[in-house]
């Protein structure tokens, strides 16, 4: 994640359902600092130091997937059974990147290998957050088996 969260309610439900997803898969959040002196940068210059900075953070073992508004939509139960194939395919780590305001640098849109989106609706990145975490937690609850997703 591009930023730190500053509401504190988004901060306790992320919280909440990290917790969860412990129980069912090593799980951790890595937050990308901002960059400081945005005014004097332009948009495309944001994009290419954010873009740094998460290429940088990423391991050499893991597949980057980006949270992007231009990406595929997946109902809940599409993305279980893409988190499914990729747990028996092998796959040993995955990395879902949420950017900044204004997207991604081309080099990392290079790097992903598939870009999904939430909605088609535009959501603050804060609630992004919440909402994410939250649909990874229902997708290993689906994978499992478990009542908490409903039809």
């Amino acid at each position: 994640m591009v930023g730190k969260t500053d509401k504190s309610y988004i901060k306790e439900a992320v919280d909440v359902y990290t917790k969860r997803l412990v129980h069912y898969i090593p799980f951790e959040i890595q937050v990308i600092p901002d960059i400081k002196n945005v005014k004097k940068l332009s948009t495309e210059q944001l994009k290419q130091k954010e873009g740094e900075l998460i290429l940088n953070a990423l391991s050499s073992q893991a597949e980057l997937i980006l949270l992007d508004e231009g990406g595929k939509d997946f109902s809940s139960k599409g993305f279980s059974k893409l988190l499914e194939k990729k747990m028996i395919s092998g796959t040993r780590q995955l990395c879902f990147v949420i950017g900044g305001a204004y997207g991604f640098s081309d080099d990392v849109y290079k790097k992903a290998l598939i870009k999904f989106s939430l909605s088609k609706m535009t959501f603050s990145h804060q609630m992004v957050r919440m909402i994410f975490v939250e649909q990874l937690y229902r997708a290993f609850t689906i994978i499992k088996g478990e009542p908490y997703h409903h039809e």
